[in-house]
């Protein structure tokens, strides 16, 4: 399918699927919509999932690296704040793409994975090591973007680990059955957004305001991790036992 702009945009409109339940305000009703603007140009220019799956790495990795290379200032943090965005709208529109030409499969699921995995780790042990290059904030200071990168890495595992261990159980999420998520929960969620961590960036001139913020958005994904393992792991508890397959 490679139709017109206009066309494209229409019919993503109608190739959207559910949102999860614990999908945050931003990642929601912002970095869908840019994802799918992004979509309709990608499909109109002939990218494959996977090509955009790469424009959204060499985005966001772009940033990572700019944090590593690059003095916080004003100038560094607009750079790294749009790069960021940028990468997710397109991480956003890789599956919009597979959707809306049909031409998703497994490879191209494991290979967007493996670059949000990648993309989770790297982000917060980047910025600890461009702050002690440029000693930027007190040293202590470097233990918190250290335990995002941990709680950032358990928390996508998690997910992915259970929503893989709901499906081989034959139990669908609301998003992939229709379901609508609470809009007041995507609200309460904000904190652990990675679309409002990637604004935050653009404070990172301000750096005292940024560490604030940065430090507020580590601690409130912590204790959301805490709280949904909690959940999750019960959940875990009640789905039946793995179909047993006899030889």
């Amino acid at each position: 399918m490679s139709g017109s702009y206009r066309e494209n945009l229409r019919a993503l409109g109608g190739a959207q699927k559910g949102a999860a339940r614990s999908a945050p305000a931003y990642s929601r009703f912002v970095n869908r919509r840019l994802g799918r603007v992004l979509a309709a140009g990608a499909v109109r220019w002939g990218l494959t999932p996977n090509q955009v799956t790469g424009v959204s790495a060499l985005f966001t990795f772009t940033g990572v690296a700019l944090l590593v290379l690059v003095p916080a200032s004003w100038w560094s943090g607009l750079a790294v704040g749009l790069a960021l965005i940028l990468g997710y709208a397109f991480d956003s529109a890789d599956g919009q793409v597979a959707r809306l030409t049909k031409t998703g499969g497994p490879a191209g699921e494991w290979l967007d994975h493996v670059v949000d995995a990648v993309k989770v780790v790297s982000l917060p042990l980047a910025l600890m090591v461009g702050f002690y290059r440029f000693e930027t904030v007190p040293t202590a200071w470097l233990v918190v973007p250290l335990v995002h990168a941990v709680v950032s890495s358990v928390l996508f595992f998690a997910m992915i680990l259970t929503e893989q261990l709901r499906r081989s159980r034959g139990v669908v999420s609301s998003a992939a059955t229709g379901g609508r998520a609470p809009w007041l929960r995507s609200v309460l969620v904000v904190p652990t957004d990675y679309g409002v961590l990637c604004l935050l960036f653009l404070l990172l001139g301000a750096t005292s305001v940024f560490v604030v913020g940065y430090t507020l958005v580590v601690v409130a994904t912590t204790l959301f991790v805490l709280a949904a393992a909690v959940r999750w792991f019960r959940e875990m508890g009640s789905l039946p036992p793995a179909a047993v397959i006899e030889s």
